[in-house]
C-alpha cells in the first residue's frame, strides 16, 4: 500500500495516528497489527485480547482509534461501553466477522464510530481509521442497508428475546416452559408472537433469521 495513501496532503496530520488494536484471534491480530505498522500514517500504540484488557491497554496508551471484535472475551459490547465511560471521546471501530443488524445497531449504540466484517481489504480497513480518527463515522453501504431493516426484530420484548435463543437452541416448548420458568402456553403464544413479528413461518426459519439478523448467535 502507498504510505501516502491514507491522507491527502491538506489532511495529513501532525504526527501518525496512534492505533490500539484488540482481537483475541492470533491470525486476526497479527493481520491487523501488520497493517497498522505498514501505513506511514499510522502508529501501533498497544495491542489487547479481552475486554479487561482492552479497557487497561486504552487507558494506559489513550490511542487515537482502537480496532476491536465483537466476540473477544469478555465482550466487545461490555468493553466498547467501558471505555466510553472512560473516555466519552473514545474512536472505536469494530473489525468482526459479525454482519447482522443487530449487532452494527448494538455496536454503534454502545459507542463505535465505525464498523467492518473481516473480509474487508486492507485499503478500506485504512481508509475506515483514517476518517474515524478525524472525527467522522464510518459504515460501508452494505451494512447501512442491513441496519435499516432490523425494524421487525427489534421489535421483540426481551422476554422474547430469551425464548428465541432457547428456541435457536432445538429446545421444545415444554423444555424452554421449564427452564425459563413459565407455562407452556406463555411459551406457545410467545413463540407465536416471534414468528409474526420475523415475518417467518416456523421455528427452523425463526432460528435461521435470528442468527443472520444477529439477534442469537450459534454455539
Amino acid at each position: 500500500m502507498n504510505p501516502t495513501s491514507l491522507f491527502d496532503d491538506d489532511d495529513a496530520p501532525a504526527a501518525p495516528v496512534s492505533v490500539l488494536v484488540v482481537d483475541d484471534h492470533p491470525l486476526v491480530l497479527a493481520g491487523l497489527v501488520s497493517l497498522v505498522r505498514s501505513e506511514a500514517g499510522l502508529h501501533l500504540a498497544g495491542q489487547a485480547i479481552d475486554a479487561d484488557s482492552a479497557l487497561a491497554e486504552y487507558d494506559r496508551v489513550r490511542p487515537n482509534v482502537m480496532l476491536i471484535d465483537l466476540h473477544i472475551p469478555g465482550g466487545g459490547i461490555t468493553a466498547i461501553e467501558r471505555i466510553r465511560a472512560l473516555d466519552p471521546a473514545a474512536r472505536i471501530v469494530v473489525v468482526t466477522a459479525s454482519e447482522g443488524e443487530e449487532d452494527v445497531y448494538r455496536a454503534l449504540l454502545a459507542g463505535a464510530s465505525g464498523y467492518l466484517l473481516k473480509t474487508a481489504d486492507f485499503d478500506q480497513i485504512a481508509v475506515c481509521i483514517a476518517q474515524v480518527a478525524g472525527g467522522r463515522n464510518y459504515l460501508p453501504q452494505a451494512l447501512s442497508a442491513k441496519l435499516a431493516g432490523r425494524v421487525k426484530g427489534n421489535q421483540l420484548s426481551p422476554r422474547e428475546l430469551e425464548i428465541l435463543h432457547y428456541l435457536s437452541t432445538g429446545k421444545s416448548n415444554k423444555v424452554i416452559a421449564r427452564v425459563a420458568g413459565i407455562g407452556v402456553g406463555t411459551v406457545k403464544y410467545h413463540v407465536n408472537n416471534i414468528l409474526s413479528k420475523l415475518n417467518v413461518s416456523c421455528r427452523t426459519e425463526a432460528a435461521s433469521v435470528a442468527v443472520k439478523r444477529g439477534l442469537v448467535h450459534p454455539f
